[in-house]
């Protein structure tokens, strides 16, 4: 029997092959013929897909019928050791393998070698051979950066032990046009023969690992809601009357939806004349009138309405925490349309959300989509509307029952204000976003006088500006006395931590006032809450201010939280503390809370109570002490973390 590290050599010229004989080389030296075909093949296949190819071209090498050795089987070499049944299906494989790695030409029918091979067939696994060392891998790259016949050369110069001749004769009888280039190529990529028999090239020896499972059930999943599409469709055509079944007139289930259609289509918009919010019941978004010089392009807003149903990959979609971001419901109110600054803009409302589209006004596939909820507004809270951003300054679109709109810088409460003018579609001039840089050398509000007042309002970075305003829960009022101002002056700078949280409106609120220990004077107690549109996500804040100061100077934040009732109508009480250190160089616990509380304690490191709501206890530096209070029922509370 054949050594399995040598090779069979030639068989004589006269030899003719059976299907027998190569079956039965075919059985004894399979392993063989698939590493010859696995190192002729191309790496660029991927190590899966080669490895299988090698098996298929192996197995396809396997005659119909009897060969005659004079037309395919080459001169023997010596007298011994002759199997032409092996030679034969070498050859055979050999030009399969390099017809596989020949450069694909799109315009001719591929060759059956260059297709993925049809069997064998592996489902959910990915098969490669042993990773080798170092001098495998090495190897490996060198080969992928030889030519098919080259490569082809160097295995049967190093795997099959032919001498120059015989490889020369072998590459001829595969095809090969330039056999003696391909040889001189080869000798250039080294002689380390001996890694060839490695396991690295054994594409018989395969390690298994699964594919991409996320990927496949996602593409098993679709397959099937395509079948079961197309079979439901097919059984619904198939019916009488079009499908349609025991509901009578009703349409099939992927019938198109004349709402939906509806919704879409520029004539059917919902459209305000300029003046009928001064006879509506109720003041809010679905009183604005239709305004903008872009009002009438049918083609804009047909591209808006498309762009808010389906927006392509070039469209920036935002929208505030909690609003859906879907297409309209029904036929939406057109608020405005036209041009602001380098853009044109439509505004949008639907009972829930504002939708603000905006496009180049040179035209281009970009496009901006930006979603604000405003449902349960009252007039107040739909005073203005963002309607452009350049630059670092912002436009408004004001209400119809807006009379004046003044601009305040928030850190200068005795700063005078400055009016700011409005088209007569209601757009503002460019205001300069308030500054969120860590210097925050100013923030500026907007004063809206309407019907119910002066309305003091922010930009947080969406389309509707946040309401401040200040007063104990449950009893808030607009920023509009001096004191309001100067707390105002203190919170501003804090602003930036609830900033395209879909805040609502921000109340800062002073709980409590105190008389610092070793007569260092008095300090304020603030408590912040900002309120979302969609109700949850509420942040508060609680500052300490100590005398002093800028009258701009920011309070210590000593608490904060998401999510709490504190400071709000459903629990309108605050508590908070701080470590303090006097003047005199002497550290206290401080703490106080609203007129709710009676008495507070301290426990841990510095320990105390007071009967009453305010609390300084003498510590040391960096004590961590616990604080809780008591209301007038007795219930014990906490302070705000």
């Amino acid at each position: 029997m054949q050594p399995q590290d040598v090779a069979p050599r030639h068989a004589p010229r006269s030899a003719s092959v059976d299907a027998e004989q190569a079956e039965a080389a075919l059985v004894e030296h399979y392993p063989r013929l698939v590493r010859l075909a696995y190192l002729v093949l191309p790496p660029s296949l991927g190590r899966h897909r080669r490895a299988l190819t090698a098996h298929s071209l192996a197995q396809r090498s396997l005659p119909r019928g009897r060969v005659a050795g004079d037309d395919c089987v080459p001169p023997p070499r010596r007298a011994d050791g002759r199997d032409p049944g092996y030679v034969y299906l070498r050859g055979r494989v050999l030009t399969a393998a390099l017809e596989a790695a020949a450069p694909r030409r799109w315009t001719a029918w591929p060759k059956r070698a260059q297709l993925p091979p049809v069997l064998p067939l592996v489902w959910g696994l990915r098969l490669f051979p042993r990773c080798g060392g170092a001098d495998e891998l090495a190897l490996e790259q060198r080969l992928s950066g030889l030519s098919g016949p080259a490569r082809a050369a160097y295995v049967l110069r190093g795997l099959e032990r032919l001498d120059d001749g015989e490889v020369l004769r072998a590459l001829r009888a595969a095809g090969v046009a330039d056999p003696k280039a391909a040889l001189a190529r080869a000798a250039g990529a080294g002689a380390q023969f001996e890694l060839l028999a490695s396991a690295e090239f054994d594409p018989c020896a395969l390690q298994a690992r699964p594919t991409d499972l996320v990927r496949r059930r996602r593409r098993t999943r679709a397959a099937l809601a395509a079948t079961a599409a197309v079979v439901v469709c097919g059984a619904l055509l198939a019916l009488p009357d079009g499908g349609l079944g025991g509901d009578g007139a009703a349409g099939p289930s992927y019938a198109r939806n004349a709402v939906s259609e509806q919704a879409l289509q520029p004539a059917g918009l919902g459209r305000v004349a300029a003046f009928a919010w001064k006879t509506s019941a109720r003041i809010d978004f679905s009183a604005w009138p239709t305004r903008g010089d872009r009002a009438g392009d049918t083609a804009l807003l047909r591209r808006a309405l498309a762009v808010w149903a389906r927006p392509g990959d070039t469209v920036q979609v935002s929208a505030t925490p909690g609003t859906p971001a879907g297409p309209p419901m029904g036929a939406p109110q057109l608020l405005y349309a036209g041009t602001v600054d380098d853009a044109v803009v439509v505004l949008f409302y639907d009972g829930l959300r504002v939708v603000r589209y905006a496009e180049s006004k040179d035209g281009g596939a970009a496009a901006a989509l930006d979603f604000a909820r405003v449902d349960g507004a009252d007039e107040a809270a739909s005073d203005a509307l963002v309607v452009g951003r350049t630059d670092g300054n912002v436009r408004y679109l004001t209400a119809p029952w807006v009379r004046n709109v003044d601009v305040r810088d928030l850190l200068t409460p005795k700063g005078v204000t400055l009016p700011l003018r409005r088209t007569a579609d209601g757009v503002t001039d460019p205001v300069r976003s308030p500054d969120t840089s860590r210097s925050c050398a100013s923030w500026n509000a907007l004063t809206m006088q309407d019907g119910a007042g002066k309305h003091l309002v922010t930009d947080l970075g969406e389309l509707t500006p946040a309401r401040l305003v200040s007063g104990p829960p449950g009893r808030p009022h607009d920023v509009t006395g001096a004191a309001d101002r100067a707390s105002w002056a203190h919170t501003a700078c804090l602003l930036p931590a609830v900033r395209s949280h879909g805040v609502r409106a921000v109340n800062s609120w002073q709980f409590a006032t105190q008389q610092l220990p070793e007569a260092n004077g008095g300090a304020a107690w603030l408590c912040t809450r900002a309120e979302t549109w969609r109700g949850t996500g509420s942040r508060v804040l609680a500052e300490f201010l100590t005398p002093g100061g800028k009258p701009s100077a920011p309070g210590a934040v000593v608490a904060r939280a998401e999510d709490s009732p504190a400071c709000g109508t459903r629990q309108p009480r605050a508590l908070a503390g701080v470590l303090w250190k006097s003047r005199g160089g002497h550290w206290y616990v401080l703490a106080a809370g609203s007129r709710q509380i009676t008495s507070l304690a301290t426990t841990g490191e510095a320990t105390g109570s007071t009967v009453g709501r305010l609390l300084a206890v003498p510590a040391k530096q960096g004590a961590q002490a616990q604080l809780s209070g008591r209301l007038v029922d007795g219930t014990r509370v906490t302070s705000l973390r």
